[in-house]
């Protein structure tokens, strides 16, 4: 099959991809810790991100449990700023952080891109975590206008999470992209773009946060990568990419 008549799928993160992240974050943040903290949302956002990254899989893992993983988040990111946070008082916050992501929703302009990939390629989500909260969040976005149910794959349910490749396999398996180019947007470089690479698909970074790219990122494999910074960056990519 020629490069011109080849198929084209695009997969899609969730978190912080489909939706901007940070918002039911700040919701939550200014709801608990009131208008004026003593940290900013913008500040603290990040460095919760960064204690979350590095527990993850552990919880995951079932070598500590997710209430153990939020209270480390939260107690270690404001313990940088010399700021002593409670087990109850990190457990109430995410309390109302995972209220506020079961009401999330996707920009106009994300809801846009879908609906222009869905009419021209293969779509497909690939999230990370526990079942029912990233069934919730996919309910939450509606994302199933676009996405089939069946090409939605959960790590809790596949049994692997990325950047293991036994979850891209999965998905290339599932929605039968054996002859497909395949692309996957995600904004987490470790887990989405090289564990893209890996399976020997191409990677679009959303880097939203404007992160420097890890230095001991590795990659294998042919596959290209493209770095967008907003939505309006990957809009424009991927009509370049599909029309």
């Amino acid at each position: 099959m020629s490069e011109k008549t080849r198929k084209t799928a695009v997969l899609f993160d969730v978190d912080d991809t489909l939706y901007d992240q940070t918002v039911p974050f700040k919701e939550a943040y200014a709801e608990y810790f009131g208008a004026e903290p003593a940290v900013p949302a913008d500040v603290i956002y990040p460095v919760t991100r960064k204690y979350s990254d590095r527990v993850y899989s552990r919880a995951m893992a079932g070598e500590i449990t997710m209430e153990e993983m939020y209270i480390y988040r939260v107690q270690k990111a404001f313990g940088e700023f010399d700021i002593s946070i409670t087990d109850k008082e990190a457990l109430d916050f995410q309390k109302i952080y995972a209220d506020r992501q079961r009401h999330i929703h996707m920009s106009p302009l994300m809801e846009e891109i879908l609906s222009f990939c869905s009419e021209r390629a293969e779509l497909g989500i690939i999230t990370n975590g526990p079942s029912a909260h990233q069934w919730n969040k996919v309910k939450s976005l509606r994302a199933e206008r676009w996405v089939p149910h069946e090409n939605i794959f959960v790590s809790a349910e596949v049994g692997a999470e990325k950047p293991e490749r036994k979850i891209f396999d999965c998905a290339k398996r599932g929605m039968g992209l054996e002859d497909t180019e395949v692309w996957f947007v995600g904004d987490a470089y470790p887990l989405d773009v090289v564990g893209a690479l890996n399976a020997g698909w191409n990677a679009v970074w959303m880097n939203r946060r404007r992160r420097e790219k890890p230095e001991d990122a590795g990659k294998t494999g042919p596959g290209r990568v493209a770095c967008v910074e907003t939505e309006e960056e990957l809009d424009g990519f991927i009509r370049e990419l599909l029309e």
